[in-house]
């Protein structure tokens, strides 16, 4: 009777499933150490459900008496996405080719829009409305800059992706007619990412409506500012229609929005 071989299975293939285990172990090892000075209690959320069940309560029946008013004040809301998603897309484009290995002048200047770029991004909108009204006073111009700031650190490294994934055949057939440096780039590159552009725009001008809402909380513009107004009055059921009015605008940009990218891609 013929004896089985028993099959061993090659380095690769054990390296790939110890770095696997390893991987698991280490995300186990993470999630343990989070839960030390979090106060994470799932006791705690279900006893607090009943008591938020009954806040919640207090928002309704909505009070749209002032209904005209908190419209006005979502269509500044979203009046602020639109600039501040504007002004970045105008920054981030040629910002991008910089921060991009295969289309930025020098290391140098590679590293300087990178990290220049990881600092927009870090700061998050709301701080930088803190301090863009601390320079230059209340009102929606401040969220404008702060929600541009920021929303041009992602744009830059989402658009420098898209460029450094082109097909590079395209490329060089541009190169081969004869083109210049910026022939190139308009002709070889900005055709190919045009899709991703617009798209990952799109998403960032969804976003920053939703971030827009609470801008208003620093005096920064928008519906923000009312919400604080009925929340600090106990002005619940005012607040409920607020909050309303947020949830369907956004749920309209964020219906749109993706008609618009469905249509781009």
């Amino acid at each position: 009777m013929p004896t089985k071989t028993k099959l061993t299975p090659p380095d690769w293939y054990r390296r790939q499933v110890w770095w696997s285990y390893a991987a698991m172990a280490a995300v186990v090892v993470v999630l343990v150490w989070s839960t030390f000075g979090t106060e994470l209690s799932p006791w705690r959320l279900l006893t607090g459900l009943a008591a938020s069940g009954r806040f919640i309560a207090e928002f309704f029946p909505p009070d749209f008496t002032r209904g005209s008013e908190y419209l006005n004040s979502m269509f500044e809301t979203i009046k602020m996405a639109v600039w501040g998603t504007a002004l970045a897309f105008i920054a981030a484009v040629p910002l991008s080719f910089w921060a991009a290995t295969n289309t930025t002048p020098h290391s140098l200047v590679y590293q300087f829009t990178r990290r220049m770029s990881d600092v927009f991004r870090g700061l998050n909108e709301f701080v930088l409305a803190m301090v863009f009204v601390a320079a230059l006073g209340l009102g929606p111009f401040p969220g404008i800059l702060a929600l541009a700031v920021s929303t041009t650190g992602t744009l830059i490294k989402l658009f420098s992706e898209a460029i450094e994934l082109v097909d590079v055949g395209q490329v060089e057939a541009v190169k081969a007619s004869g083109a210049g440096p910026l022939q190139v780039l308009t002709h070889a590159y900005w055709p190919q990412i045009v899709p991703t552009v617009l798209s990952m725009t799109l998403y960032r001008f969804e976003a920053n409506v939703r971030g827009a809402t609470v801008l208003g909380l620093v005096g920064a513009g928008g519906i923000g500012l009312y919400v604080t107004e009925a929340i600090r009055g106990f002005n619940f059921q005012a607040a409920g229609a607020i909050l309303m009015v947020i949830l369907v605008a956004v749920f309209l940009v964020d219906f749109l929005s993706a008609k618009v990218r469905e249509r781009l891609s």
